[in-house]
């Protein structure tokens, strides 16, 4: 599963992890955990096929907080069927039991399924969404690439949704195009840019660079 950083202990809780499979389907599962840390945990008994780096809701009793997938298990091993998730929001608080605190957990994807060009750096941008013959959404991105971002909304758009995404950047009002790669009902989507120019990958590369 890769090298860790951040300590974690064995313990079974019952959770439910929701969002989106890799061939666009909307699941939902009651599973439980193999081990817990502070930003993250391994995961049994998951049936939906997911991709990594694709964001998942998990509840743990009235706690609600999206993960990404840095981990799958392969099938055929002892390891079907689980995944390793770290949590998006770290700031927020979600297991109820006693944790260790370490450095930041790790979790390093050696597959090549790896489809993402570049990096996810966690924000918090101003958004609109401008679906075609429909009002404008507005919204926040989580994280951002030049590739995508991740755009927190209750009710998500449909997998696949093409549309006109707008964004502040420095003072700078970005226009690009955007179309739905991933849907976490209750968190947000996953937006992946369509024919971004070099113009604006530079733009967005420096962006980040001064993200605090």
């Amino acid at each position: 599963m890769g090298k860790r950083r951040e300590p974690r202990i064995p313990v079974e809780v019952p959770v439910r992890i929701f969002g989106t499979d890799r061939n666009g389907k909307i699941f939902s599962e009651n599973i439980t955990t193999v081990d817990v840390s502070q930003n993250g945990a391994k995961l049994k008994g998951v049936k939906a096929q997911i991709n990594l780096e694709e964001i998942i809701g998990v509840t743990c009793g009235r706690n609600k907080v999206h993960f990404r997938v840095k981990w799958v298990g392969t099938p055929g091993t002892p390891s079907e069927s689980q995944i390793g998730v770290l949590n998006t929001s770290p700031d927020r608080p979600f297991w109820d039991v006693a944790l260790p605190h370490g450095m930041q957990d790790n979790f390093k994807s050696t597959s090549a399924n790896e489809r993402r060009r570049w990096p996810r750096v966690k924000c918090s941008i101003s958004v609109e969404l401008h679906p075609v013959g429909q009002p404008v959404i507005w919204g926040k991105a989580a994280d951002l690439s030049p590739g995508g971002c991740f755009v927190e909304m209750p009710i998500p758009l449909p997998a696949e949704t093409k549309f006109e995404i707008v964004m502040w950047l420095g003072g700078t009002k970005l226009r690009l195009q955007g179309q739905v790669a991933g849907v976490s009902p209750g968190f947000g989507i996953g937006v992946r840019f369509l024919n971004i120019s070099p113009k604006d990958v530079e733009f967005v590369q420096q962006q980040i660079k001064l993200l605090p």
